[in-house]
């Protein structure tokens, strides 16, 4: 069993400080944030930009210094850019990161209601827009899959070969109007995956350990973060981002698998050697 692949997702696009004050905006709030769970286990980070007031954004720019000052202080790490941004953007405007190069970024493999009026839209044709764009600029993509139709849709464009080996996968599990995040859903997203893939696991909410916990035993990885979920316990708020990797390396120490550091994620994943 390859080692632990753990991804923190430190801030996102929705989660305010309203929600929990630790959750990153600033420049240096998402360099020490990034950095602590950097120390604490964590070897991909996902990275939303915000301005300093907490509105994200998917501008090159920002995106561009907040990147460049968390590999200052983290050299190895993979930061792994978003293109999701926030409901509303339109493809260009989400694209817009990838003119940094980044060395990783995820790819939303389908539209979903986000509850209320709100709705993530990824049409077939944002989808290839997006591989395409990556392929180009040799950027690894994690396929991020809210719900089993979503996976469908990378076996399709798989067999019209835009999207290209190796194939990495993320269930992000317990939105509203995705998927919940029982053990039936994880199994069945994990058994559908074409042969040969890697996957990670976000569980939303009340679902974050309990899904690390069963990705930690069936050989996958996990992302946890203040992004998908802001308490440690029930009803308790997390300090910080790197205080949801402790857990998960407590978590996997019980199940007696190791982590993997940055260069070892880089080889597990079938990636550039930096």
């Amino acid at each position: 069993m390859d080692k632990l692949i753990i991804t923190c997702a430190i801030t996102g696009a929705e989660v305010t400080k309203e929600n929990n004050p630790a959750v990153p905006y600033t420049v240096e709030e998402m360099v020490n944030a990034s950095y602590e769970a950097y120390l604490a286990g964590a070897s991909i980070i996902h990275l939303h930009a915000r301005y300093d007031d907490g509105t994200p954004t998917q501008d090159k720019d920002r995106y561009d210094i907040i990147y460049r000052a968390i590999k200052e202080k983290c050299p190895d790490i993979i930061i792994q850019v978003s293109t999701g941004g926030a409901v509303g953007m339109s493809r260009e405007e989400r694209s817009d990161v990838l003119s940094i190069q980044p060395e990783m970024a995820t790819l939303d493999c389908g539209t979903l209601n986000f509850g209320g009026d709100e709705v993530f839209v990824n049409t077939e044709n944002d989808i290839i827009f997006f591989a395409n764009k990556m392929n180009q600029l040799n950027v690894k993509y994690e396929m991020e899959c809210f719900e089993k139709g979503h996976i469908d849709m990378t076996l399709r464009l798989i067999k019209k070969d835009v999207i290209k080996a190796p194939y990495h996968y993320s269930f992000v599990l317990g939105v509203v109007g995705g998927m919940t995040g029982e053990e039936r859903d994880f199994i069945f997203l994990k058994d559908s995956l074409p042969s040969n893939s890697t996957y990670s696991v976000a569980g939303v909410g009340k679902f974050e350990f309990s899904l690390a916990e069963l990705a930690i035993i069936h050989g996958g990885h996990v992302r946890v973060g203040l992004e998908d979920n802001i308490y440690i316990e029930k009803g308790v708020l997390a300090n910080s981002n790197s205080e949801l990797v402790n857990k998960v390396c407590s978590l996997a120490k019980k199940h007696n698998r190791e982590i993997a550091s940055p260069l070892e994620a880089r080889k597990i994943l079938g990636m550039e050697v930096k």
